[in-house]
């Protein structure tokens, strides 16, 4: 049975003025902003951003590289996976999808602002043919993955050097060259593990529903992030025993099916999009979210954490 410890950190972040990387793209989207709301007397807020993006400015993840999964109730969860940072894994995860595999399993563990954790964690739901148990850790990439655009955020970081965006994946390193890996925030999902490295199989994931937990990265492979549906995982009764899990079965929540997108017919298919975190938008949205101006807020922060910054998503 897989599971992390219940340890969180906290950290102090020190405020920072804007850097000049995000002007080129920041200031033709900035314009169009202002023209807009230069006759309310209002800063534009981070929604009103977002309501003068094009669709341009968004992307639709692929199909093939999301999943679908449906828990009883009706109650619907898409996560995308981190292909470019976590091939074998996202792989893996595929593999088992198509297979059904993960259909009749169950949600075991919720450990309040941690993790929502799902799999076969009693061990005992057999594997497809040519599937092994165990999967090499992919805790990190030695550079930035290929065709991967790195956004970096202008505010300094606890736990690393440098950190932002890699086509929408929260990520860190600690040297322009690399090496580089994704974050513990609110909705990434990451595959359990025992103590060593190399023994978790993606036969247990989890999703965190609480304050990232940094100090986890590093140490556990994270493979996607929970596009839609976190109200459903982050809403259920809690476990009961250490950790989070669950006491018995009867206690857990039925995973009634998962499949990839591009398995479904496409009129069932969640018609999810992701602010693209290379664009001027981004940049905007950002910017707003930094230094909050609308007419509730008395004070503006000029500072924005990593996992305060994940790209927003919507339906079409």
């Amino acid at each position: 049975m897989n599971a992390m410890t219940a340890q969180h950190s906290t950290h102090t972040t020190q405020r920072c003025p804007p850097r000049a990387g995000w002007l080129p793209w920041l200031v033709p989207f900035v314009s169009v902003v202002i023209s807009t709301f230069a006759n309310t007397g209002l800063a534009a807020s981070p929604a009103q951003v977002l309501a003068a993006t094009t669709a341009a400015d968004w992307r639709t993840p692929a199909p093939d590289q999301t999943l679908l999964m449906e828990l009883v109730g009706s109650r619907k969860v898409v996560i995308e996976l981190a292909t470019p940072f976590v091939p074998r894994h996202a792989n893996r995860i595929a593999t088992l999808t198509r297979a059904h595999w993960y259909d009749g399993l169950a949600i075991v563990r919720v450990q309040d602002n941690y993790v929502t954790q799902w799999g076969d964690a009693d061990g005992t739901h057999p594997l497809p043919t040519g599937i092994t148990k165990m999967l090499a850790a992919e805790f990190s990439q030695p550079t930035m993955p290929a065709g991967v655009t790195f956004t970096k955020l202008p505010d300094r970081d606890a736990y690393a050097e440098r950190v932002g965006f890699a086509t929408g994946w929260p990520v860190a390193m600690d040297k322009a060259n690399g090496p580089v890996w994704m974050t513990h925030c609110y909705g990434m999902v990451g595959a359990g593990r025992d103590a060593e490295a190399d023994s978790g199989g993606a036969g247990e994931l989890y999703a965190v529903i609480g304050h990232g937990p940094r100090h986890l990265d590093l140490n556990i492979t994270l493979v996607g992030r929970v596009l839609l549906g976190m109200e459903h995982l982050a809403a259920l009764p809690r476990g009961t025993e250490a950790l989070g899990f669950y006491k018995n079965a009867e206690a857990r929540t039925g995973i009634v099916s998962a499949r990839m997108l591009d398995e479904l017919p496409a009129e069932q298919r969640p018609a999810v999009e992701v602010l693209r975190t290379e664009s001027g938008a981004y940049a905007a949205w950002l910017e707003a979210r930094r230094n909050r101006k609308d007419d509730w807020y008395l004070h503006g922060a000029g500072h924005i954490d990593l996992c305060n910054a994940l790209p927003p998503v919507r339906l079409r």
